[in-house]
């Protein structure tokens, strides 16, 4: 439900005119999700922005020989349907080739086009369990804990869209390129993104647990989330030998006991507790300034309340304001990642289901309008 859309979305904030396809009855299922005000789902809102939409019933022959209409115009293809049904309706990666041979399909499943689970329904935390990234999050004493958002999805999303950008590059530069085709499930970036994981046990038969705040893999230092004497909560992090020093001085600690990973390595429990300590009895501000002064990285755990007030957030123009039919002005995250010379924009929310069919049937296919009517008609789009 996630990661294709996300995919096609964060290309759309860079410029890339995406068409959005859904069923004409009631659109994507994401228009559903998430909380609503006044029957206006929001989180829609977002997801979709900068997209196009178009209904198509990908159920009959005439809204599935539209579809391949689409693969001609289009440079890219994302689909998140299970492969046996994109197979039995003629609209997977070997099909659309045959109608645009340098087509690049994107191909979200749970498990895998190429496993024996290609077929079965997956979604972004079975992506998780298994990445094992949900293993190593969480306390050495309590169950393993999954982050609070569509982590998995977001990631695959994420990976896709830098797959995307990778085959229309090589297909910019290979005269004889010949489509390519994407085929990503649900698990594989994060299993990607934890690099250690797999070597660590190949090579020392170590099995990563969880750790609380700390990181498995990380050197020897303070890594930690700690509560200030005000109630609030900060982390501080210390991945290098001079940091693990700075703390040290933060805490009165001596520098000199501190000065190899290993001494750093033998004190850790106890540079912990003194930091934590040391925190407890000062509020927030006076922790952050005393930090800050003697190079000390650390940052107040943040809420979005925070985020909306924050001189960082508002500086770099990380939260944009931007009209909306249903709910007036809203506000959103701007475009990321920042490129400086062609920064992208969010230049719509999410349209509404169908908005498009005129003009893309019309001037991408080449549909007159008392065809399109026909096919609104006939349910096709």
């Amino acid at each position: 439900m996630i990661a294709g859309p996300l995919a096609g979305t964060l290309l759309a904030d860079l410029g890339a005119e995406v068409v959005h396809v859904e069923d004409p009855g009631a659109g994507d299922p994401q228009r559903a999700a998430g909380p609503h005000k006044d029957g206006v789902h929001l989180w829609w809102k977002v997801s979709a922005r900068n997209k196009k939409s178009v209904t198509l019933n990908l159920r009959t022959e005439e809204g599935r020989e539209l579809a391949r209409e689409l693969t001609e115009w289009a440079d890219v293809v994302i689909t998140n349907f299970r492969v046996s049904t994109l197979e039995k309706w003629g609209l997977d990666y070997a099909s659309l080739q045959s109608v645009n041979p340098k087509i690049i399909v994107l191909q979200v499943t749970g498990f895998g086009a190429t496993s024996s689970r290609r077929d079965q329904p997956g979604f972004g935390k079975v992506g998780e369990a298994m990445s094992g990234v949900v293993n190593i999050t969480g306390f050495p004493d309590g169950p393993p804990v999954h982050t609070g958002f569509s982590h998995g999805d977001s990631v695959t999303g994420l990976m896709g869209a830098f797959a995307i950008q990778a085959a229309l590059y090589r297909r910019s530069q290979d005269p004889d390129f010949a489509g390519e085709w994407i085929d990503l499930a649900l698990y594989d970036g994060l299993f990607r993104l934890i690099e250690w994981q797999v070597i660590f046990y190949d090579q020392l038969g170590e099995v990563p647990e969880r750790v609380g705040n700390r990181l498995a893999a990380a050197p020897a230092a303070v890594i930690n989330t700690f509560k200030t004497g005000d109630g609030q909560w900060l982390t501080v992090t210390s991945g290098t030998p001079r940091s693990v020093r700075n703390v040290a001085e933060l805490v009165g600690e001596p520098v000199a006991d501190y000065a190899t990973s290993a001494m750093q390595a033998e004190r850790r429990e106890r540079l912990d507790g003194l930091v934590a300590e040391w925190i407890s009895k000062r509020p927030l501000e006076e922790c952050m300034t005393t930090m800050i002064e003697l190079g000390v990285v650390a940052s107040p755990i943040y809420t979005v309340q925070d985020i909306l007030e924050d001189q960082t957030f508002r500086e770099r123009g990380n939260v944009v304001e931007v009209a909306d039919a249903d709910l007036g002005t809203i506000k959103m995250q701007g475009v990321i990642p920042r490129l400086t010379n062609h920064p992208g924009s969010v230049r719509h929310a999410a349209p509404a289901l169908g908005a498009d069919n005129k003009a893309v049937f019309g001037d991408y296919l080449g549909r007159e309008s008392d065809e399109i009517e026909r096919l609104s008609s006939a349910g096709v789009i």
